[in-house]
Order: structure tokens, then C-alpha cells, then sequence
């Protein structure tokens, strides 16, 4: 029987993992995450802030000038880093892109009393993304409305939309319980009471609102509010594996703030060894064909402790 989590006994997470997988990815030095890459898996380094970031921005104007009349198509994008956002607006009035044929998804947003939370909610993921890229872009150049899909308590339509134009790229950040967008892991009950559900049970989720775990709610007060636990809500809604898989090219950008240095080694080992494990959602994109991993060099930083 695999051990109980060590954050949340009620739950799955990387702390159920067995001590010898935990203990090789804590000895990973910085430079070892290079030699993780394999076909299918590819890991990039930045040296710069600047450099990380536009990187990041130009995998949306990259996509965006692929789409066409004929083969509509875009990017799906986090909430978390949000740097790139402003970069990309810039880069599409610079540029002059017109984005007519464009699409976006915006990858998650927060459940609040059962409805996706308003945009004028302090925390929205969709205020995010039209405040800091998609209002800074001309109006003569901005992708229609109907372009931009978010996730919303009756999926139907925007999982749709993922048959209508092709997603070249979802981007994403990693969170400290190891997910993407809200693909957290599950509770521990019910029939996943002594191990976790399959990789390919996981992999039959699409978009749905999910419990969000406790490591998660922490971290999003940490990050966006102030470390006021209380105004995070428990749950959200998730872009799923299911639309994950219909995209053509998984792009993770570890910055260094979003996961910890044990974070960004974990999953790097276990998307390279081909160990996917639904304790470590990210870990399943280990059965996806085209993933790339996006360090800044800088945040790797060391599992070495060192008291402060």
C-alpha cells in the first residue's frame, strides 16, 4: 500500500511517490535536466528574464500566423506566468497581425457558488488575459470575441472548439502539487481509496470543475492574493487531458516562482523515464508526442537544505 500524503492524508499527491524516485530527483543537478530530453521530450534552457519570456510570447504569434481561413488555429494559454501577456499584445501591433482567424483558450477559471467567476472577480483568469494582452491589441487587429473561448460550468462548447480549430500549442506553468491548468491530483476515496486512478482513467477527463487540493489553494494565495487563503475559492474549472491531447505540442515554462526546485526535477524525470502517475498529474504527459520543458536557468536552483 502506498504511503499517505504528507500534506493531506485525504488526498493523492508526489509525497505518496516511493522514496527511491523521490530521492533521484532531489539529486539532479541543474545541468542533468539536459540530458533528460528524449524524442518526444524536449527541454530548453533560458539565461535571461528577458529572453524566457519572449520566447513564451512569440509560441503565440508563432501559432497565430499559422491560421487560416481554411485551418483556423491558435494557442491555449496559463494564468501563471502572465509576463508574457503584455509582450504578446506588443508583438502583434508591432508586427501588424491581423488575428481574424485566430484562437485562444484560456485554460482554467475559478468556480464561485457554481458559476465560473464573473469577470470583474479580483482573481478571474479571463480578467488576466484581457486586461494584460487581448485589450492591449488594436481593435483593428484583435481576434473576434468568438475566437476566445473560456471554460465555463457547461463545457460543451468549449471543448468544441477544439475540434473547430486546431490548438498548435498549449502552454502552461506548473503548479507545487505538479499540475497544468487545474488538472489536480484526485482525492484519495471511493475506489482510488489505496491507489490512484490509472493513467488512462485520468486521461478520459476532459473539461469539468474540479476540487481543487489543498497544496493548490495555498500556493494561489500565495502567488496572487496576498496569502489570504480564505478568498481562494476551493474549486475551479480545467481544461482536461482530453483536450490536452488534441493539441499538437505541450509547452510547459518553468520560471522558478510557480514550483520548487524538487517541482521542476520531479516531473522532468518522470515525463523523461516515461513514468506517468496520476498522484503527479504532469507526470501523464509523458504519453503525449510532442512535450517541451522551459527552464530559466536561473530558477532551477538546487535541492541542497540550507538553513535561513
Amino acid at each position: 500500500m502506498r504511503p499517505l500524503s504528507k500534506i493531506s492524508p485525504e488526498w493523492w499527491d508526489y509525497t505518496t511517490l516511493h522514496k527511491d524516485l523521490l530521492d533521484e530527483a532531489a539529486h539532479l543537478k541543474a545541468d542533468d535536466l539536459s540530458k533528460l530530453a528524449r524524442p518526444g521530450f524536449t527541454v530548453k534552457f533560458y539565461d535571461t528574464r528577458e529572453d524566457f519570456y519572449l520566447a513564451e510570447a512569440l509560441e503565440y504569434i508563432t501559432a497565430w500566423k499559422q491560421a487560416t481561413p481554411e485551418r483556423p488555429a491558435g494557442i491555449c494559454g496559463p494564468i501563471g506566468p502572465t509576463e508574457q501577456l503584455p509582450l504578446v499584445a506588443r508583438l502583434v501591433n508591432e508586427l501588424e497581425l491581423n488575428l481574424k482567424h485566430a484562437h485562444f483558450w484560456g485554460m482554467d477559471e475559478w468556480l464561485i457558488d457554481g458559476k465560473e467567476a464573473a469577470i470583474d472577480f479580483p482573481l478571474s483568469f479571463a480578467k488576466a488575459d484581457m486586461d494584460m494582452c487581448f485589450n492591449r491589441i488594436r481593435p483593428d487587429l484583435r481576434m473576434p470575441m468568438e475566437n476566445i473561448h473560456f471554460p465555463k460550468v457547461d463545457a460543451r462548447e468549449y471543448s468544441a472548439s477544439y475540434d473547430k480549430a486546431k490548438c498548435l500549442v498549449m502552454q502552461g506553468g506548473q503548479g507545487e502539487v505538479k499540475h497544468w491548468a487545474f488538472n489536480d491530483p484526485p482525492k484519495r476515496d471511493g475506489k482510488w481509496k489505496d491507489e490512484p486512478p490509472p493513467p488512462s482513467e485520468y486521461r478520459k477527463l476532459g473539461t469539468r470543475i474540479v476540487d481543487l487540493h489543498p497544496m493548490t489553494i495555498i500556493q494561489n494565495a500565495r502567488t496572487s492574493g496576498g496569502g489570504v487563503v480564505s478568498n481562494v475559492p476551493s474549486q475551479a474549472l480545467s481544461v482536461g487531458p482530453v483536450e490536452t491531447w488534441k493539441s499538437e505540442k505541450v509547452s510547459i515554462w518553468h520560471y522558478g516562482c510557480h514550483d520548487n526546485p524538487f517541482g521542476l526535477r520531479l516531473t522532468t524525470l518522470m515525463i523523461s523515464k516515461k513514468l506517468p502517475d496520476s498522484a503527479v498529474p504532469m507526470s501523464l504527459l509523458a504519453d503525449h508526442p510532442n512535450v517541451q520543458f522551459n527552464f530559466f536557468r536561473e530558477g532551477i536552483g538546487s535541492c541542497d537544505a540550507e538553513m535561513h
